[in-house]
C-alpha cells in the first residue's frame, strides 16, 4: 500500500491494474457548476462520517446537495464490502441506477454514477468491467480527489482512484454534519485496522490504522458543540487503539497496555497521545455533551480508561464488547488474541469498575472449522455475558483475507442460518432478561424525537444506548435534543417504555424537580 500519487488518474484497464497518466486539472472553485449531488450509505457509522467528508469536499468546489433522487446529476454511493449479502445490495442497486441512467432525458444533461469506499477499493477492476455505465471509483482514501475524478467523468472518461494511503485522516476536512434532527454526530479519530482478523476484510479495504491529531478532533467537537449537538460518537475500526503519534512528544516511552490476557499480532506503540488522553479532553469541552465511541477491541480496555468512564459523568456507561465466537478454538482461528476465559475476565472486571455498564457484542456463526460444541460455547456465552444489545451475523469468506487463503469455509449455508437464528434466539431472551431488570428504575434519556410507531408517542436513549419509549407530557414541553427523566414500566429485547419524570441535566443526572409530579399516560 502507498499514497496516491497527485498526478495519478485511472482510466483503463491494463495488466489487471487502473492506470493513467493525466494530471489534476485546474483548482477552479466552480468546478462543480451547481450539479446536484445525491449520496446513498451502506453500512458502518464510518461510512456515514465518510459521506460528510465527501460532501464538504464537493460543497467547496461548489457541487449543490439533492435529498431527491430525480433531482440528481450526480448519485454516489458509499459502499461496505465486510459481507457478501452487504455488496450484493449494490450490485442490485448499481443495475437499477444504470437503467434510470439509460432512461434520462438529454434536456437535463448526462447523469453520472459513482461508487465509494470499502467496496470501490476491493472490487475495483471488477466495477469498472462489469458496469459500463459506472463514472466515477474513489477508494476510503480518495475522497480528496473526487472533484477531480467529476470533472473527468463530466469530459466522458471513466476515473478511478482507489490506492490506500498510510497517511490519510483528513484531519483538514470538517465534515458537514447531516443528521436528521442535528442532535448527535459521529466523528471519525481514526482509519484503518491492524488487527487481521483472519475473517476480516477491513484492513485490505481501508489501510493500516493512522489515527487523526488531537487538535483537530477537539476543534470539530466545540464546532458541534457550539452548534447545539448534545452528543458525539468516536468512530474508528479500532477506535481505543488510537495513538496520535504527532504529539510523541507527550506521554511516556511506555508501550500500549493491553487487556490482561490480551494479545496483538503487532508490536505494541510508544509515545503519543492515547485514547484515554483522547477521551479526557473530549469530554470535559462541554459537561451536558454526551459522549460515546465504537468500535473498540476488547484487548484496548486499560483500567485508566475503564476509571475514566466510570468517572466522567458524560462519557456514556455503555461498551461494545465484540466477543465473535465463545469457543477459545474458534478464537484462535480468528486470530483474535484471546480466549474465553480471558473474554470473560475481562467482563467480570469492567462490570468491577463501572457497575451499572451496558455491554453489546459481535458474534459470527459458523466461521470455518466450527463445530456443533464451538457453537453451544456461544451460546452459553451470551447466557453467561447478558448482553443488552447484539449484532449477529453468519460468516461470509472475503477474499484478501487469512481465512480466504488458510482455511475452509466449511460450514453448510443451511448450518449457518440454523446456528444464527439459534444465536439470535438466545441472545433476544438474556437481553429481555437484562433489560427488564431496569424495570422500576429512572433513566435519563437524550430526546430523539416521535416514536416511529406512534406520533403521540416520543423516544429517546439512555445511556446504555437503549431505546426508551414515553408519552408526551402536558407538564413542561419536551423537545429533540432535551434531556429527561423516564420511569421505565416495561421492557422487551430492544427497548424499553416509561413515563416522563421531569427534564434533567448530565451534571445532576438524579435530580426530578419538585414542580413536576408523576403524570403516568400508557404509550400506544
Amino acid at each position: 500500500m502507498k499514497d496516491a500519487s497527485p498526478g495519478e488518474q485511472t482510466s483503463g484497464v491494463q495488466d489487471g491494474h487502473v492506470k493513467d497518466t493525466q494530471t489534476y486539472l485546474p483548482d477552479d472553485p466552480l468546478i462543480g457548476n451547481s450539479r446536484k449531488v445525491y449520496f446513498e450509505t451502506y453500512g458502518c457509522q464510518m461510512n456515514t462520517n465518510d459521506t460528510e467528508i465527501a460532501w464538504s469536499i464537493l460543497q467547496r468546489k461548489g457541487y449543490l446537495r439533492t435529498s431527491e433522487l430525480s433531482k440528481a446529476d450526480v448519485i454516489l454511493l458509499v459502499t461496505c464490502s465486510i459481507r457478501e449479502k452487504a455488496e450484493q445490495t449494490i450490485w442490485n442497486r448499481l443495475q437499477q441506477l444504470t437503467s434510470l441512467k439509460k432512461r434520462r432525458s438529454k434536456v437535463l444533461g448526462p447523469l453520472k454514477i459513482g461508487v465509494l469506499g470499502c467496496m470501490a477499493e476491493r472490487l475495483k477492476t471488477e466495477l469498472l468491467e462489469r458496469e459500463k455505465l459506472l463514472d466515477v471509483l474513489a477508494g476510503p482514501d480518495a475522497y480528496r480527489d473526487l472533484p477531480r475524478l467529476l470533472a473527468l467523468a463530466h469530459g466522458g472518461q471513466q476515473a478511478s482512484n482507489v490506492l490506500l494511503s498510510l497517511e490519510e485522516t483528513y484531519a483538514d476536512i470538517m465534515p458537514v454534519h447531516h443528521s436528521p434532527q442535528g442532535h448527535s454526530a459521529f466523528i471519525s479519530i481514526m482509519r484503518g485496522c491492524d488487527n487481521m482478523c483472519s475473517y476480516c476484510i477491513v484492513p485490505f479495504t481501508r489501510g493500516r490504522e493512522r489515527s487523526r491529531p488531537v487538535p483537530s478532533i477537539l476543534e470539530e467537537v466545540r464546532l458541534l458543540s457550539d452548534q447545539g449537538v448534545r452528543e458525539v460518537t468516536l468512530l474508528g475500526q479500532n477506535v481505543n487503539s488510537y495513538r496520535d503519534m504527532s504529539e510523541q512528544q507527550f506521554g511516556g516511552p511506555e508501550p500500549t497496555q493491553l487487556s490482561r490476557g490480551f494479545s496483538t499480532v503487532y508490536r505494541g506503540r510508544k509515545g503519543g497521545l492515547r485514547f484515554v488522553d483522547l477521551l479526557d479532553r473530549v469530554s470535559q469541552i462541554n459537561p451536558e455533551m454526551r459522549v460515546r465511541f465504537t468500535s473498540p477491541h476488547p484487548k484496548d480496555f486499560p483500567d485508566e480508561v475503564l476509571h475514566l468512564i466510570q468517572e466522567r459523568g458524560n462519557i456514556c456507561k455503555q461498551i461494545h464488547l465484540p466477543a465473535q465466537s465463545g469457543s477459545s478454538r474458534v478464537l484462535q482461528a480468528m486470530r483474535r488474541g484471546y480466549t474465553r476465559e480471558a473474554y470473560l475476565e475481562l467482563v467480570a472486571h469492567i462490570r468491577k469498575i463501572i457497575p451499572e455498564v451496558s455491554l453489546s457484542s459481535d458474534f459470527i456463526a459458523g466461521f470455518c472449522g466450527e463445530t456443533e460444541e464451538d457453537h453451544q460455547q456461544s451460546l452459553s456465552l451470551l447466557r453467561e455475558v447478558g448482553y443488552n444489545v447484539g449484532f449477529l451475523f453468519a460468516y461470509s469468506m472475503r477474499k484478501k483475507t487469512h481465512a480466504f487463503h488458510r482455511l475452509q469455509d466449511d460450514v453448510p449455508a443451511e448450518v449457518k442460518r440454523r446456528r444464527l437464528e439459534e444465536l439470535i434466539t438466545v441472545f433476544r431472551e438474556e437481553a429481555a432478561r437484562v433489560n427488564a431488570s431496569l424495570i422500576g428504575s429512572t433513566q435519563l434519556l437524550l430526546v430523539e424525537g416521535e416514536s416511529k410507531r406512534c406520533a403521540q408517542d416520543l423516544c429517546g436513549r439512555n445511556d446504555g444506548n437503549l431505546k426508551v419509549v414515553f408519552p408526551a407530557t402536558q407538564a413542561f414541553p419536551v423537545r429533540p435534543g432535551d434531556y429527561v427523566l423516564v420511569k421505565i414500566t416495561s421492557a422487551s429485547s430492544q427497548s424499553l417504555k416509561g413515563y416522563v419524570l421531569g427534564p434533567a441535566s448530565l451534571s445532576s443526572p438524579g435530580k426530578v424537580p419538585e414542580t413536576y409530579g408523576e403524570e403516568r399516560v400508557e404509550v400506544c
